[in-house]
């Protein structure tokens, strides 16, 4: 952006101000000053001054207080999306723009948004995680930090992000890093770093999956909530909000939400959701959480297709890095080590940032034993659920994890972000239910069912057939 506006900078805070105003601008309803649609609106800007208090590494306190921050703000949250079961009035609030207007605004952000990534550095854990997953497809071992990469650390933002990647990331990164290769050849005398390779990749997976979530949130709005202007606003609102931009190189945090998108877009197919969702959690652990209410919405029949759908794609990764790479043993690192396990136990003192931080682990045990029951009790009530009782109930379960997860717990907002849009702006559901699905007959389709001789028709009469 420097080579068109000569000292042209943006940072946070400053895209928040009028990120804010922009919002207000599109969304707000100045006529109706205390409906949901604004207090909504008031709910998602409070994300963003917690999450500018917790990048601020010089003020212990000031972190302190955003991280208590977002707690609230999360809390605050969680009871707005299971309150909207209650909701029984959803009266249509158009925005402030036209579908045109929005249209472009969405557009202009989401180049904005481009730049700002092709032009700064992206996250040094997204940078690691592609590291990571090259060394894996290349079959080598995890080696010690390149000069250049630690150069490169140095330089990036100071946003550690705990959750790691999953064995996901590795396949899709090792299939971008191929096309960073082409982009990063200059000249065929010059060869590109690993370090220039890992930032490009790191750079086109973070577009294409903000991509994804747009148009999966346009798409949903067109063809599911029948209204194409629910779609381009929710896309619009996504690519607005501060806390897109603040994290907007964040692979692992919007590759999952964008499947998790998908799959509602495909929730007539079980096999296509389970395909995805599959994906999603081989990227990061929250979707496993998911898992059961999806086949819970699904049914028995429907349930045992979406079911195969998960294992068949979670056979098919493991495969995959298995063939890919020359040592299992890494493989197996990279499957379990997705999760932070020496971050789960709940009596080993550590050095957490977050809420967290400085408070004794087993404090956390009745908070997730209450994440357990909510998980529960939204999978089994109601028996029969419809697709927005899905959307409202998946929100609440990605949501619910900020509260019990020990890194950093409340700013993975680009985890749910998605769905809470969802939430927020779908309109009164009513007949979006689960297709119905006929038992799988496998013995039929594989013709060892065994065929019925047919009757002669005096048979049928109880007497002897009658003889020519």
């Amino acid at each position: 952006m420097d080579l068109i506006l000569r000292g042209y900078h943006v940072d946070d805070p400053t895209w928040s101000y009028l990120s804010f105003l922009l919002i207000l601008a599109v969304y707000f309803k100045f006529s109706r000053l205390w409906s949901v649609r604004n207090l909504d609106l008031l709910l998602l800007l409070s994300i963003s001054p917690g999450l500018l208090l917790v990048r601020d590494d010089n003020a212990p306190t000031i972190i302190a207080f955003g991280y208590a921050w977002l707690f609230g703000i999360s809390a605050l949250l969680l009871l707005r999306v299971l309150y909207d079961g209650l909701i029984t009035r959803r009266p249509r609030l158009e925005q402030n723009m036209n579908a045109a207007g929005m249209a472009f605004l969405c557009l202009s952000t989401f180049l904005f948004l481009t730049a700002k990534l092709l032009t700064e550095s992206p996250p040094a854990s997204t940078v690691e995680s592609i590291r990571k997953a090259n060394q894996l497809i290349e079959g080598q071992a995890a080696a010690p930090h390149e000069p250049a990469l630690v150069e490169h650390r140095e330089r990036a933002e100071p946003s550690p992000d705990a959750a790691s990647a999953g064995p996901g990331t590795s396949l899709v990164a090792g299939s971008v890093a191929q096309l960073s290769k082409v982009v990063a050849q200059h000249s065929p005398e010059q060869a590109p770093s690993p370090t220039d390779i890992d930032v490009i990749t790191a750079r086109l997976i973070a577009v294409i999956a903000h991509l994804a979530v747009i148009v999966g949130l346009a798409l949903v709005g067109r063809h599911i909530f029948a209204d194409p202007d629910l779609g381009f606003a929710m896309a619009t609102l996504y690519m607005l909000l501060p806390c897109t931009a603040f994290d907007v190189g964040k692979i692992n945090h919007v590759l999952p939400a964008a499947f998790v998108v998908w799959a509602i877009l495909a929730y007539r197919r079980p096999f296509v959701s389970g395909t995805l969702l599959g994906l999603a959690c081989a990227m990061m652990f929250f979707p496993i959480f998911l898992l059961p209410l999806w086949a819970a919405f699904y049914g028995r029949n429907g349930g045992l297709r979406f079911g195969a759908a998960v294992g068949l794609t979670t056979v098919l990764i493991v495969s995959s890095l298995v063939l890919l790479s020359n040592d299992s043993q890494t493989v197996w690192r990279e499957m379990m080590g997705y999760v932070d396990w020496r971050d789960l136990p709940f009596f080993v003192a550590d050095n957490r940032k977050g809420i967290w931080a400085g408070i004794d682990s087993a404090y956390r045990i009745p908070v997730f034993v209450t994440y357990l029951v909510m998980l529960v009790a939204l999978t089994i009530w109601p028996r029969r659920k419809s697709l927005a009782q899905v959307i409202t109930h998946s929100a609440a379960i990605v949501i619910g994890t900020q509260f019990w997860y020990p890194q950093q717990g409340g700013v993975y907002v680009l985890w749910y972000l998605p769905l809470l849009l969802l939430v927020l702006f779908r309109p009164l559901m009513t007949n979006h239910l689960a297709p119905e699905f006929k038992p799988l007959d496998l013995r039929g389709r594989l013709g060892l069912r065994e065929r019925k001789q047919p009757e002669l028709a005096g048979s049928a009469a109880g007497g002897s057939p009658a003889l020519p």
